[in-house]
């Protein structure tokens, strides 16, 4: 039952990740906007776009899933501290869906690495 918990919440990240790619791939207007004002407009949203996807598809592979969960964190982590210092809660008037769709990736990627924290080669844990 565990496992199947986690693997729902495994492709709930995934999808997450992977929906967002066709707006920073097709640069439409508001992953455009999002990026101007960072100042990372293109390579930042193409960029940011492709370890998306890598972790994306990392999260959902059985040997890389600490990986994939690590580096969703690490980009939602960026996503998350530009919402709170440059962007806003609410961009563009979305209601503040961008921030909290960020919150709960980066929370279910915790939940995720936390689970899967044994299959770290470069730490030991504890029973």
């Amino acid at each position: 039952m565990q496992k199947k918990l986690f693997l729902i919440l495994r492709i709930i990240v995934a999808v997450i990740l992977i929906q967002t790619l066709r707006f920073k791939f097709t640069a439409h207007e508001d992953s455009v906007y999002i990026f101007q004002t960072l100042g990372l407009e293109p390579y930042g949203r193409i960029g940011i776009g492709i370890i998306e996807l890598i972790a994306g598809l990392l999260i959902l592979i059985p040997r890389t899933i600490w990986i994939g969960a690590g580096l969703t964190l690490s980009v939602i982590s960026g996503a998350l501290f530009f919402h709170l210092t440059r962007l806003g809660i609410e961009v563009k008037d979305d209601g503040g869906i961008l921030f909290i769709t960020a919150l709960v990736t980066f929370l279910l990627a915790l939940i995720i690495l936390v689970y899967y924290k044994k299959q770290m080669p470069f730490l030991k844990w504890k029973n």
